[in-house]
């Protein structure tokens, strides 16, 4: 017996691991020191360019979207969907992303497609200007149905103590930002499969009129990074908070942002809620409260602003040809979200 007659095949992995190799290189910097397939990943950070510099990490999945993935054979777009929720984690924070590492675990290796999701992280990672440094691919006979694998990945960002953006300084008064989502990005598709494929008895292909377009396609748009329009942001200092709204929508992630003493109101119908959050209520006659706490309802990233810098924060987006939609403000309360 050997360890390929289990289904553990090194030489296909190793070989896998090659054809990936050249693909994390192309987002490697000069403060990458070491190789791919070492026991550990180095990375170096310039003393010259900090104060008192502070790390900022977060790891996260892309969820039963990947169940979509498979069906539609649509392997590209999930490599950007977990590197850009990743991302926007740390920037929320007011990090800039430096270095990401990704988990794929499979219970047999195809190389064909672990080298089309990690071409789709590098291509996001380099897009986000961090690194990918490192990872593991796993292969895991038994573990999982044929054809399918888990992605999960662990991001390092750093900023300046000093500029971190904590909320400690929302306030009564501050006006709250909204920027458009792509879609459902990678939350809340444990429902939205649901409700797609067993109540309305859709398949990827099916055409959706109210959608127009195909219901594997209107679910599988990537999840957006925000890193572009938050480092204007952060170098304009024009933002008290930010919250990137995942799973648990705004009600759950607003508040993650909001000192104690004040609370968000949040105007429904001051943005244009996407047809697919509609269309998804609808087919399940979902309750308003069970679709706010569960989508982005197309909002991905909500900004606090002080009023007396609400301008300026305007002027920042709008050069950079950002869409914004002004969705509320900040009373007096205990960091709740309330809706009107």
């Amino acid at each position: 017996m050997t360890y390929a007659s289990a289904g553990v095949d090194i030489d296909r992995a190793n070989r896998t691991k090659k054809r990936i190799r050249y693909l994390a290189h192309k987002t490697f910097t000069k403060s990458v020191l070491s190789e791919i397939g070492g026991f550990g990943a180095v990375f170096s950070i310039d003393k010259q360019r900090y104060v008192d510099p502070v790390l900022v990490s977060s790891v996260d999945g892309v969820g039963t979207k990947l169940k979509i993935a498979f069906e539609m054979k649509m392997h590209h777009t999930v490599g950007a969907d977990l590197v850009n929720h990743c991302v926007n984690d740390v920037a929320v924070q007011g990090a800039q992303p430096l270095f990401f590492m990704d988990y794929l675990a499979t219970g047999k290796l195809d190389p064909e497609v672990v080298e089309k999701v990690i071409e789709g992280l590098a291509e996001a990672c380099k897009h986000n200007g961090c690194a990918l440094i490192g990872g593991e691919t796993a292969e895991m006979p038994g573990f999982y149905p044929e054809g399918e694998y888990d992605l999960a990945g662990f991001i390092v960002g750093i900023a300046e103590r000093e500029r971190l953006i904590t909320g400690k300084a929302v306030e009564v008064g501050d006006v709250i930002l909204g920027l458009p989502s792509t879609g459902l990005h990678t939350n809340g598709y444990s429902l939205a499969r649901k409700l797609f494929f067993e109540v309305a008895g859709y398949t990827p292909e099916t055409y959706v009129n109210q959608l127009k377009g195909k219901a594997g396609n209107e679910l599988m748009h990537p999840h957006r990074s925000y890193w572009s329009i938050i480092k204007k942001l952060l170098a304009a200092e024009c933002v008290s908070a930010m919250a990137h709204i995942t799973g648990g929508g705004m009600t759950e992630n607003l508040p993650r942002v909001l000192p104690r003493g004040v609370a968000a109101v949040i105007d429904l119908g001051t943005w244009p809620v996407l047809p697919i959050f509609e269309h998804l209520q609808k087919l399940g006659n979902v309750p308003q409260e069970e679709m706010l706490r569960t989508f982005n309802m197309g909002l991905g990233l909500l900004l606090v602003v002080p009023a007396k810098k609400f301008k300026k924060a305007q002027t920042v987006l709008e050069r950079a040809g950002e869409k914004a939609y002004t969705v509320g403000r900040i009373v007096k309360g205990d960091r709740k979200v309330l809706y009107t």
